[in-house]
């Protein structure tokens, strides 16, 4: 028996947000979620035993709730945020995926790691000290990797007497430069994470606020994520051929669908070859489907029995992307040794991975101003910039800003596996905000940013 699904009822469920807090050092990240989690009702008995009794440890008379993320001993030691620490927890309305990424220069490349899946990031500002150079830094990141939601928590608040005026000319002056950068959202909260005013409850100290605490914000947020509506990608991860007296012709293609929608019946393309056939069946948990959506894991069984193997990808033949050997890109630097011009790498595309050499390395951006450092000839630990890669083999890769999963890719060092650099392919933020017109004219294309 074959079972009919619609796309729409798998929104049934609890919807899902991904978010990332970012920040300066000593901006309260850390104690923001804390705050969250605590004040949320996210926390066991025992942590919070822990988290009292190290603070206790440390001389502290009431528990620092930075502690229930800063879970490596040189973050507590050195009370800061090191490695990017995910936290699972849920309310009524809505489940939630928390990257709390540092806030040193020397870890951005791990704020890129949290952020680079993220629909949504917190960028918290020390009400005190206002926008300072990370602070322009995480935004342009947040862009960079075209996270749609931005919102720009101005902590502290409590140790400026609450003021209006100071939070006003901060979110001001962050919005101005976020909204250049072309985020297309930019929401600005006053809290203070360790007296809890506007995190979870409504600030009694900010009555001229009346905006949403940032719990609520969270939970209503639109999360714009369908990947039914995005073009469809199927990478193959696995051929299956079970060759059975029970199965003896049965070949299927196994993977996850990265998006859109497929069904039986549609004529697809299998990429790099570009050789066309029909979907003649979807095998999903079992049994046997009609149509299948991201992020589902099936099988999809091909009319006919044309060379099909893991890495190749399969989209609708009228909307396949561009097949390419030229892999122009935004790429961050994540490793410690440089990646220079000439360099032989291993380039991880979905599920595809093939040898290439770094062809040219044109500029390095400098995040603090958004200017361009040209000919570089090399990127260190944490640096941004463009490259131009040139593949063994050709790829299906699609842009960047049209799709964060097919078109972004790892460079590997192929001695030890070792992942050098993160990359995005297409044009960056970077090119498109040269100038003011320029930055117009893309106004569309960031409204649509997909995931």
């Amino acid at each position: 028996m074959t079972a009919s699904v619609q796309p729409a009822e798998q929104s049934a469920a609890t919807t899902l947000l991904r978010f990332a807090t970012a920040g300066s050092v000593d901006d309260g990240k850390s104690t923001l979620v804390g705050r969250l989690l605590h004040d949320s009702k996210s926390v066991l008995t025992d942590q919070l035993e822990a988290v009292a009794l190290a603070s206790t440890n440390r001389g502290q008379e009431a528990p620092d709730l930075a502690l229930l993320t800063d879970g490596l001993r040189a973050e507590r030691e050195q009370g800061i945020t090191i490695d990017v620490a995910y936290r699972y927890f849920a309310t009524p309305r809505r489940r939630f995926i928390l990257a709390d990424t540092p806030g040193h220069v020397q870890y951005t490349r791990n704020m890129v790691t949290g952020a680079s899946t993220a629909e949504l990031a917190v960028v918290l500002v020390d009400a005190r000290n206002g926008v300072v150079e990370q602070t322009r830094r995480h935004a342009a990141v947040a862009a960079l990797l075209r996270v749609p939601h931005v919102v720009l928590a101005v902590n502290k608040m409590d140790l400026v007497e609450y003021a209006e005026p100071v939070f006003a000319a901060i979110a001001e002056e962050f919005t101005a430069y976020a909204a250049s950068l072309g985020v297309p959202e930019i929401t600005a909260i006053p809290i203070s994470a360790l007296a809890g005013d506007n995190v979870v409850e409504p600030s009694a100290h900010m009555d001229w606020y009346g905006g949403p605490t940032v719990l609520e914000h969270l939970e209503t947020v639109p999360v714009s994520h369908d990947l039914t509506e995005c073009h469809a990608r199927f990478p193959v991860q696995y051929v299956i051929r079970p060759q059975t007296a029970e199965h003896p012709d049965y070949r299927g293609y196994a993977g996850q669908i990265a998006a859109g929608v497929f069904r039986v019946g549609e004529t697809v393309s299998v990429l790099p070859s570009g050789r066309t056939t029909t979907i003649e069946g979807i095998d999903a948990l079992g049994e046997s489907v009609d149509v299948a959506w991201a992020p589902q894991s099936v099988t999809i069984r091909l009319a006919d029995d044309i060379d099909v193997s893991r890495g190749d990808l399969l989209a609708p033949a009228d909307d396949a992307p561009a097949v390419t050997q030229d892999v122009e890109a935004t790429v961050c630097h994540v490793a410690d040794r440089p990646l220079a011009v000439g360099q032989r790498v291993l380039l991880k595309h979905t599920t595809r991975t093939v040898k290439a050499i770094v062809k040219d390395i044109p500029s390095r951006l400098t995040l603090d101003d958004l200017s361009q450092h040209p000919a570089p000839g090399q990127l260190v630990a944490n640096d941004i910039g463009r490259v131009v890669v040139r593949t063994a083999e050709p790829l299906a890769l699609d842009a960047y800003a049209a799709s964060r999963r097919t078109g972004s890719f790892l460079l590997i060092d192929p001695a030890d596996g070792t992942t050098l650099t993160a990359g995005m392919a297409g044009a960056s933020f970077a090119a498109v905000t040269a100038g003011a017109a320029e930055t117009a004219g893309t106004a569309a294309d960031d409204a649509e940013w997909d995931f």
